[in-house]
Formats: C-alpha cells, structure tokens, sequence
C-alpha cells in the first residue's frame, strides 16, 4: 500500500513540476542579459550551454573551459544560480538587497573543478502578498528588476505576482455596470493592497487614480516577460468571493454574508460560494487577466485571511473551496491553486480536522499546492498528516510589517528544511519558500534560506559562515569574523520581532502594541559586536556591505538602549524625581536624534526616499499627496486616528526618529513633567487623545525629509560609538 500512494505521489509532483518548465528550453539571451546587468563590463568572461533537467529538477554547473567560464543551466534561472556560486564561492563577491560587495577581481579565478548541482526542490517559492504593500508598494521597473536578478541568483522560480491587479478587476466589474462611485469605494490606495485582494477592508486610503491601474498594468506586463525568460513561473490571483460593498445595489437577488477582519476595520462583502454569479465573476476575471497578463497556470486565492468564516459546516467548508478551485479550472483546465496556510495558524481553533479536510479535499490533489506559511516556528504539516496528503511548501516567514530590526534563528534555518526533507512523513513537499511580510532587512537570514535550494542536507554554520562573510566583505578579516562570531550567538540566534521603546506608542511601560522589548540575548554582547566591526573600519570602510552592516549593529545597540532609558524616566515619574525625570528624558529625545542621523547616512533607511518613491507615481498634486498619505499612514498608524494596528508596520528609519516618533514621545514627556511638578496625576486617556490627534495630523501632513543619505556612515558610527561607550559600559555594569 505505501508503494502504491508513492507512486501516486510521484505521479501528482511530475503533473505539477510540469508547471515549472513549459518551454523545455534555455532563453540564452535572457541568461546573457542577467549576467551584463549582475557582473557589467566582466560579462564577456562568462559562457552560457544548456544541461537537462535531472529526474525533473533543476540543475546547474560551472566549468572552466579556457580563459571562459561556462554557465550551464537548463533555464535562466540554473544559469543565474550557477552564476551566483561563482559569485560567493570563487570571485568572494555578494549580490543583495540594499547592498552590494561586486568588485570582481582581476583576473577572474578559475573553477578548478567542474561543479554540478541539482535541486531537491520542484518548486522555489517568493513573496508574501504582503510584501507588495510592506516592501514593493512603489517600486518602479528599475527596481523590480534588481530584483527579479536577485531572485535568480538565489534560485527562485515561483514567484508571486501581484501588481496591476486593479485594472483587470476594474474591467470585469464595469462589464457588469459599475461605475466610479463604486469601484471608488471598493478599491484601496496601493498602501493597503494586500488586505483589499485577501478582502479584509474596502476603499481605505483611495480612491484608486485610473492612472495608478494604467500604469501598473504596463509594469506587470514587464514583470512577467523577464520572469518568465528566465524561466519562473508566476503565480496570478483568482476570485476569493470578496464583491464591492454595493453589489447588492446592482444584483439585489444576489447572497452575499458580511465578514470582518477582526473589528479593525468595516464589515467586506463575500459572495456565497452557490451563488451563480460567483463562478460568473470568477470566470470572467479569469479570462481578463489571462488576456491581459496570460497564464503560467498557478493561481493564488485566500480566502478568510485573519477571519473566520461564516460556518464551521463542512459542506460550506467543502463548497466555497470547490467554488473557488471551479472558477479557476471552468476558463483554465490546468489551474493549480497557490493556497497560503496562514488561515490554519491564525485561526487554529477553528481548523480543526474535520474543517480542513472538507476544505482541502474539494480540490484535487494535482490542482492544489499548500504553502506552510510559518514554517519555521509554527508549522502546519506535522500536526496535519502533510495536509492530509495534499502537494505542500515548506516556507519561511520570519518578517512582520517590514520591521527591521536584527533577528533571526540561524541555527533553526540551517537545520529545519533539510529535516522536513528527509522526514518519512513529509507526504508530498514539493518545494521550499521565503515568504516574509517585508524584504530589505537582515539579508543574512535569507541568504541561509536559499542556499538549502541547491542543497538536500543540513548547512554547517561555521563554514557557511566564513564564506557569507568572505563574500560579503570580500575578505577575509578577523574582528569582522569576532562581530559575526557574537551576532550568530544573540541577535542571529532567536527568531522574533523585537522592538526599541522608541518606536512605542508612548507609556511608561516596556510593551506597548505592536512593541515588544523584551530581548532574548545579553545586550552587552552586541556592544562587542559594534566594536569589534568598527576595528576593521580603516580596512573595509568602503565597502558597501560593510557599511550597511555598520549602522545596523550599531542601531540596534542604541535601541536596545534606548528601553533603559524610558524605563528609567517612568520610575522618575513613579518617584516623582523632577531632576532624574528631565535628565533621562532628555538623554532619550538626544537618542532619537542621535539614531536619526546614524540611519540617516543610508539610502536603505530614509523616510524622504519612501515618501519621494510613492509620491512620484502621481500625475497631478492631488494623486502625489494621496500615494504620500498611503506611505504615512502605513508605517504608523494602519489606519484611521483610531486604529488598532498602530505600529505594526513601523521602521527604525531616519526620519520617522525625529519626525514622527520623537513628536509624540515629546507631547508625552511634556505632559508628564507638568504632572510632576504639579502634583497633579497623569491621565494616560487623555494624554493618549492627544497623542492619536497629534499622530493622524502628521499622517497627512507633507513636511519634506531627505530623500538622499546625509553624513559617512563609518564616521557617525565611530562618534556614536564614542559619546555612548562609556554610559553603555555604566548602565550595563561592564568594562570592555
């Protein structure tokens, strides 16, 4: 019998692997395109063949032939791969996010042995749907092509597609009569896309500018033709059921139930899963996009993303699956529906087995893959059976809102997915997936992901390590090693977003919403870790990666610090100590500042370039502050004066220090040192009205921050380090 379902199983993974190759080719002249835009000038020196597949996965190898180095792949994607393990492995250069070590040596080193690698994996998935809002909600074509050369490099080859989605969505619904006003209500601004496609919330921070849906239209359109030259296959969205709040105004027979996302927003709109004009819409929308973008055959749709559906009955559970999966496979037979596990998580209590038998098993087993969303902390498949035997993804989430603070289990990571891959019970994994909720943040943890794709057994970190950091600085040097010795212990060794007091809606207590402070490492050990790198200033101080890694690590010591100090002035305000009070709150609205200028000599960590990217998409001055209040609103409040989600999505930028968290801590400080030297008692209702005011002031405000980076990060660094070495030493109780 286990003979039997593994020949099932091996059936189902080649009908769905064959998702991943259609064109059965190598497109040389994109594989050659990637390379003059990765390496430049030193693109001649490279050589692209062809190689099959092995046993149906994805291979590349590297050789020396002569003074060329040949690139063998048997798409762009192997091609770019092999490229990249010459990159880290020869050359000892590094192709990132927000920086770049890509000083190639002169000459080039040779390979002396022939490599050969193959993958494990059918299926490399990319991008969370929330990425698109987090990360890329203004990116330009510029951009998406840095990054689409990244996911290459890295092996990628399911990417998630989500940009330009609105202009088919606006065609399908005026096709049946709606108008501006409608779709002005059902549409939100490009900050808040993610929750508008799962059908979380209607018409926040819109409308939607026509000129908004032309535009990313044409840039999908992009998006798609270099991804799929390389040899990916993007996955495109589906209809979930979620309709414009005035359907009914329209269809007045139709049966629509009200859902809502946790009370954070306005009741949406679900369409019954029987209802005619659902496969109706579906239908249409499928054949939209299909003309528009054309097909790869994989399609996302989530339905109940962070809520619970309306009925816990397993023939509702078993019909809104099938209705979704039907309207899908009625326009394409091949269909493959992408399905994000988070809904098993999130709402665990809920999804049970029997709900989530009913759920997964309307959709044939060859026409379903199941993303195991948080795979790396909180996995589904273990406690499932493999998803009672549906094709799965193992995935890494690690990121929340973008946040980007240093953190990761890297242990976990070098560990986890060769374990689940040599696990008996693994049923049908297909693949491997980075799906965090913002990118451009800890690339280190990434890169670790993604060198298990070329890989079936476990990573040895100390290796892996010295090769990471060989490549990322381009050599090898021993305080720099020291750093990274003491990062891999703390910040690199415990999953979880951590945050500083001062990023916190103000309070005299550690947490607030969305800002925990609480770190599971000795702070101490990464003062060390700042030291250590600042010894290799006069050495690497040029170097990109390295000046990028400079500022975080310091940065992080500073707001780690930083909760100190608040907790220090709220036991002034308890002890009614005036003097200890103003000195310590001083010293904390010093270190905003101080923190300000430190981020502010990176491009990666401006608030003006976040501001500048949204508000260039606008055509007119009203569609500029409308893209500017959508990049405000997001990183602070998600949402109105009111909401519950403030903060979640906040970053430890230059800018959002002095401009925005600095403000209110200010309205706070003041406050309460008018308490004190009244006597009067401290009223955090009130002092907290004043604050949400102050808050939704600045979200639609359009006062100007540098869009460019100010000051030498290696400079401000070893001044920071200098005014704060000694206080760090006192508070700590250390002498280093």
């Amino acid at each position: 019998m286990r003979y039997i379902i593994g020949i099932v199983w091996l059936c189902i993974g080649c009908m769905l692997a064959g998702c991943t190759d259609k064109k059965g080719t190598l497109d040389k002249e994109a594989a050659y395109a990637l390379i003059k835009r990765v390496v430049g000038e030193k693109a001649d020196h490279f050589k692209v063949e062809y190689v099959a597949r092995e046993n149906g996965k994805d291979v590349f190898e590297l050789e020396q032939k002569g003074k060329k180095i040949v690139l063998r792949g048997n798409n762009g994607i192997s091609v770019a791969s092999a490229l990249n393990h010459y990159l880290n492995e020869y050359a000892h250069c590094q192709y990132g996010w927000n920086a770049s070590h890509m000083q190639l040596p002169d000459p080039l080193p040779e390979v002396k042995q022939k490599v050969r690698k193959v993958t494990p994996y059918v299926y490399r998935h990319y991008f969370n749907y929330c990425t698109f809002s987090y990360t890329a909600a203004w990116w330009d074509w510029e951009r998406w092509q840095k990054e689409i050369d990244y996911m290459a490099l890295h092996g990628v080859n399911m990417p998630l597609a989500m940009t330009g989605q609105n202009a088919v969505w606006d065609r399908v619904y005026r096709s049946m009569g709606f108008t501006d006003e409608d779709m002005d209500r059902f549409f939100t601004g490009p900050g808040y896309f993610m929750w508008f496609w799962a059908g979380n919330i209607d018409g926040w921070c819109g409308p939607l500018p026509k000129s908004w849906m032309e535009s990313h239209e044409e840039l999908q359109k992009k998006i798609l033709a270099r991804e799929r030259e390389l040899g990916m296959t993007p996955i495109l969205p589906a209809f979930t059921g979620h309709v414009p709040p005035t359907f009914k105004e329209h269809f007045p027979e139709a049966r629509l139930r009200q859902v809502n996302w946790e009370g954070r927003f306005d009741d949406t709109y679900l369409l019954e899963a029987d209802d005619p004009l659902f496969q109706t819409i579906g239908n249409r929308f499928m054949e939209e996009q299909i003309r528009t973008f054309g097909t790869d055959h994989l399609y996302g749709a989530d339905t109940f993303n962070e809520m619970f559906p309306p009925s816990e009955d397993s023939t509702y559970l078993d019909g809104i699956s099938k209705a979704v999966y039907q309207s899908m496979a009625a326009v394409d037979p091949e269909a493959v529906w992408v399905m994000q596990g988070w809904l098993f998580h999130d709402k665990r209590d809920f999804w049970k087995p029997a709900q989530m038998k009913a759920y997964l098993g309307a959709v044939p087993d060859e026409h379903l893959i199941v993303l195991d969303l948080w795979g790396e902390e909180f996995p589904i498949w273990d406690r499932t059976e493999a998803f009672y035997g549906k094709p799965w993804i193992w995935c890494m989430l690690h990121n929340f809102g973008g946040r980007n603070m240093l953190f990761g289990n890297a242990l976990k990571l070098a560990e986890e997915p060769s374990r689940v891959l040599a696990d008996p019970a693994k049923g049908q994994l297909l693949g491997l997936g980075a799906v965090p909720e913002g990118i451009e943040q800890n690339p280190v943890i990434y890169s670790l992901l993604f060198s298990h794709i070329w890989r079936n057994t476990a990573v040895e970190l100390d290796e892996w390590f010295e090769t990471y950091l060989e490549s990322r600085y381009g050599c090898r040097d021993e305080a720099v090693e020291k750093a990274w010795d003491i990062l891999r212990k703390t910040v690199y060794a415990n999953e979880g977003n951590y945050e500083s007091a001062i990023t916190a809606r103000p309070t005299f207590e550690k947490h607030n919403n969305w800002a925990y402070t609480d770190i599971p490492y000795n702070p101490v050990e990464v003062i060390k870790a700042w030291k250590y790198l600042l010894q290799a200033a006069d050495r690497l101080g040029e170097n990109p990666c390295y000046r990028y890694d400079l500022i975080l690590v310091g940065k992080q010591v500073l707001a780690n610090y930083a909760t100190i100090i608040q907790q220090k002035f709220g036991e002034d305000y308890r002890t009614k100590d005036l003097p200890a009070f103003t000195r310590n709150s001083r010293e904390f609205m010093e270190l905003i500042d101080d923190m300000d200028e430190l981020m502010g000599t990176h491009e990666a960590f401006l608030l003006g370039k976040w501001l500048e990217d949204a508000r260039s998409w606008g055509k007119t001055a009203s569609e500029k502050q409308l893209y500017e209040k959508n990049a405000r609103d997001q990183i602070t409040l998600w949402g109105g004066k009111d909401a519950v989600l403030h903060d979640y999505a906040s970053k430890q930028w230059s800018g959002l220090f002095k401009g925005f968290y600095k403000g209110r801590w200010q309205l706070f400080i003041d406050e309460v040192y008018d308490c004190i030297k009244t006597g009067r008692k401290y009223d955090h209702t009130a002092s907290d009205d004043r604050v949400r005011s102050w808050e939704w002031e600045w979200v639609n405000g359009q006062e100007k921050y540098p869009a460019v980076p100010q000051g030498d990060p290696v400079v401000v660094s070893e001044r920071m380090f200098g005014k704060y070495i000694k206080k760090l030493q006192q508070v700590y109780d250390v002498n280093f």
